[in-house]
């Protein structure tokens, strides 16, 4: 919309020369794109002996896993920058947001539900622990069918699972 409205100037045609005041089509960029269309380089500087050319494309193809944390951490979880000032503050801070991180996505992997969909089930159950005259009252939450079975998908989930 920029371009239209005359705000910003539009990018050079991709296979577009110009000779003198004429334009022209640019085969020879055509044709090389066209070779090296559906191709993907991968740069690293990871060394062969440490890991393969398949382990790095494997890799890059795992990248998805992290961005979609860092945007997870970013919202459901609502991890935000923190001002500390000592390393032990920041560390702790760190330590606190990606054991959420890690939490919440063991979760998702043994429910199959998001983690919208977690947080909205668990976030009503609350369990109230007091005391009144030296005795301690302890009322547990309704548990509804939903998060009950959530809870089982998690419990049975990972190691040591059904111990």
């Amino acid at each position: 919309m920029r371009i239209i409205d005359g705000e910003s100037k539009p990018k050079a045609a991709r296979f577009v020369k110009i000779k003198g005041s004429q334009k022209v089509f640019d085969e020879s960029s055509y044709d090389k794109a066209v070779g090296l269309a559906g191709w993907k380089g991968y740069v690293t500087n990871i060394e062969r002996r440490v890991m393969t050319a398949r382990e790095v494309v494997g890799s890059y193809h795992d990248l998805w896993h992290v961005e979609q944390s860092f945007r997870m951490s970013k919202t459901a979880l609502r991890a935000r920058p923190i001002f500390h000032r000592t390393r032990d503050a920041i560390e702790a801070h760190l330590t606190v947001v990606f054991t959420a991180l890690a939490v919440a996505r063991f979760m998702q992997e043994a429910t199959g539900l998001s983690l919208q969909k977690i947080i909205t089930t668990l976030r009503p159950l609350r369990e109230f622990v007091g005391e009144i005259d030296g005795h301690e009252l302890v009322f547990p939450p309704d548990v509804p069918p939903q998060a009950a079975e959530l809870v089982s998908n998690v419990e049975n989930s990972g190691p040591g699972a059904g111990h």
